[in-house]
């Protein structure tokens, strides 16, 4: 992670096709295309590597939570349940539809708590969203029976996690939606792109119309198609299509590179009683973009992350003081800074996050370090990497 590093020829000649015939919308245009359709070669390719019935492609993964949500009907005044430990995006996706965003504590999977979820449900809950951050899954199993008890939509934010399974399902196909995000630092890119992934025929052509302003897409005539419903702009384009295209064929690849990189660094770590690692739970398989470790408490999570920087060693982080990805520092959202005007379900929840406890979560977010793994690396080099994260971990505890 993320797949740019990698471009090659099979990039180039995707996107070459897109620039000769000329078409960059991946709707419409059908008689200028010379049967170059990018977005449904990039679908239909998804489909097989997601063992999913449908995928509709969007601008982002941002975009593809909010379509999501609202393919299943979440909107204004509905509760989503998510954990305090993800990006921005999956809170703010959230809030553009009107819907209330409800953060709960995480547990050693660095998801979601099926406790904390469990206690958090009211008669206005209408999803919960897992985020399987940094290429790894929470308890699926409980977290999705909970959502069968109180008949409540299940949603996987698996934007960080493309290449990981569950008990031999991949990551994202579980749900009843599942999201993903092709953006520039992902395992595989498209520069900026993302896909609605799910078994639902409903919930597929709610998306497909939904993120092209409500288009229904029958026959071959754009300018005579119908709107069944309102929709607004997430389409992506032939471009960023073919990227991915060319991308996604290769994620075996990147998947084996990224495994072989952190089995060493794994590898490495594990001679240090102090260190543990992030539980997967039984029958998970990481995607391996991410190696998360944890370190007695915070004071020593702290120092090792400065000893790394000492020691040259990049791309690992503590994300306690994070302003993009922990609540912590998310004041924009705990002050309701919005240009627009908030409804009060949502001005009311977003204040209590002022005063809320997520101790439980500080606890493992203080003591984590990720550290991304990066598919250019050579072995010489990853060897050389472990040996540094040893030194500079022994030194600070």
């Amino acid at each position: 992670m993320p797949g740019f590093e990698l471009f090659g020829d099979q990039e180039r000649k995707e996107v070459n096709d897109v620039l000769d015939n000329g078409v960059l919308m991946r709707y419409g245009f059908d008689g200028m295309r010379n049967g170059h359709w990018k977005a449904k070669s990039l679908e239909a390719e998804l489909e097989k590597t997601f063992h999913s019935k449908y995928v509709q492609l969007v601008s982002s993964g941002t975009a593809a939570v909010s379509v999501a949500l609202a393919s299943a009907g979440v909107g204004a005044g509905d509760e989503v349940i998510m954990p305090t430990f993800t990006f921005v995006a999956s809170f703010e996706a959230i809030l553009m539809l009107g819907a209330v965003p409800i953060l709960v504590d995480i547990d050693d999977t660095l998801t979601l708590d099926p406790k904390a979820v469990e206690a958090a449900i009211t008669q206005r809950t209408k999803a919960v969203m897992i985020v399987q951050m940094c290429g790894s899954m929470g308890d699926l199993d409980e977290l999705q029976a909970i959502c069968t008890k109180h008949d409540l939509l299940f949603v996987e934010d698996a934007c960080q996690a493309i290449g990981g399974s569950y008990q031999g399902k991949p990551l994202g196909s579980i749900g009843d939606l599942g999201c993903f995000s092709f953006d520039f630092v992902k395992t595989i890119t498209c520069g900026e792109g993302g896909a609605v992934i799910t078994n639902n025929k409903d919930y597929y052509l709610n998306a497909d119309h939904y993120s092209d302003h409500g288009h229904d897409h029958e026959g071959n005539d754009r300018g005579a198609e119908t709107h069944p419903f309102l929709g607004y702009n997430f389409r992506i384009s032939e471009l960023n299509a073919a990227v991915g295209l060319a991308q996604v064929k290769r994620l075996p690849e990147f998947i084996a590179l990224q495994k072989k990189h952190y089995t060493i660094l794994r590898d490495a770590l594990s001679i240090i009683p102090e260190v543990t690692f992030r539980t997967v739970p039984k029958g998970g398989i990481e995607s391996y973009s991410f190696l998360n470790f944890f370190l007695p408490n915070l004071d020593v999570s702290t120092r090792v992350s400065e000893a790394f920087k000492e020691h040259g060693i990049d791309v690992c982080w503590n994300y306690y003081n994070n302003n993009w990805h922990y609540v912590k520092k998310w004041h924009h959202l705990k002050e309701s800074k919005s240009l627009y005007p908030l409804s009060s379900e949502i001005k009311d929840a977003l204040s209590s996050l002022k005063t809320k406890d997520f101790s439980q979560s500080d606890h493992y977010i203080g003591r984590n370090i990720s550290c991304l793994i990066k598919l250019s690396w050579t072995e010489a080099q990853v060897h050389e990497r472990a040996s540094k994260m040893v030194k500079a971990i022994k030194m600070s505890l």
